[in-house]
């Protein structure tokens, strides 16, 4: 049997920024590696700092500046993959309503229909010809994911989308996200420092250092998703999870530690 082409397969052995005024440049990444399967749901955890932000950026193909490879899987008519990719921050074009921020990453002959479909199913029909500047913090995430969505992403990357939010919403925008990816699958990398939603949400954890930032543990998460929403067994397994994540960041680790 053919050996099966990861999603993703990433060796990152060196990512560095420049420091002004003479100053020894910051090393954010060195000797990550990692690989994701095609259709994998997977939560990237790390402290604060760990270069998470920076690794998703280089995937995406937004920062070339690094020593190492990033191979995406080809569609299966050759075409390179398609990425989709949600920030901490909604961007959406406040000069734009809802409809028009996810009819623009489109092709013209499918906008309308698609646009319409993912307001519906993100909950904001009603919404479509409201600017982003009359949105709530919620709203507008839900706008972000129905984007990404939108365009049938290879790749959803996702940068800790649901941060500064209320309990609530998170909850609610925890739920759409599942529903979402059952209904729509595609290989997700989600980036969080919440080990509680990582475990909600993820079929497998990969636990960074402290910088610079590098793959500590790989974790699967075996607990089916009906019960993971509280109680003793998911508390459990997140307190053994960040037991094991903080033994092995160690006590030189820098940054602030995983929730």
């Amino acid at each position: 049997m053919a050996p099966v082409t990861p999603a993703l397969a990433a060796e990152i052995r060196e990512k560095r920024y420049a420091r002004a005024r003479g100053a020894n440049s910051h090393v954010a990444l060195a000797g990550l590696s990692l690989e994701v399967a095609a259709g994998e749901f997977v939560a990237l955890v790390g402290p604060s700092g760990c270069g998470k932000t920076t690794f998703l950026n280089i995937v995406a193909g937004l920062d070339r500046d690094f020593a190492g490879e990033v191979q995406l899987a080809l569609r299966p008519d050759g075409r390179p993959a398609r990425v989709g990719y949600v920030f901490q921050e909604p961007r959406l074009l406040p000069w734009r309503t809802v409809y028009e921020n996810i009819a623009l990453v489109l092709p013209t002959h499918r906008a309308d229909a698609v646009a319409r479909d993912m307001l519906k199913a993100v909950g904001l029909p009603q919404a479509q010809d409201l600017y982003p500047p009359q949105l709530s913090v919620g709203m507008s995430r839900r706008v972000a994911i129905a984007r990404a969505f939108a365009i049938e992403p290879d790749l959803l990357l996702m940068d800790e989308p649901f941060v500064s939010l209320d309990h609530d919403t998170v909850e609610q925008l925890r739920n759409l996200l599942l529903k979402l990816w059952t209904a729509r699958p595609t290989t997700v990398l989600f980036v969080t420092h919440d080990m509680r939603e990582a475990l909600v949400l993820a079929d497998r954890l990969v636990l960074l250092s402290g910088t610079p930032g590098h793959v500590v543990a790989d974790v699967p998460v075996s607990l089916a998703r009906n019960r993971r929403h509280g109680g003793a067994e998911i508390e459990r397994l997140r307190d053994e999870i960040l037991r094991r994540h903080r033994e092995l960041i160690g006590a030189a680790a820098t940054a602030t530690p995983v929730e």
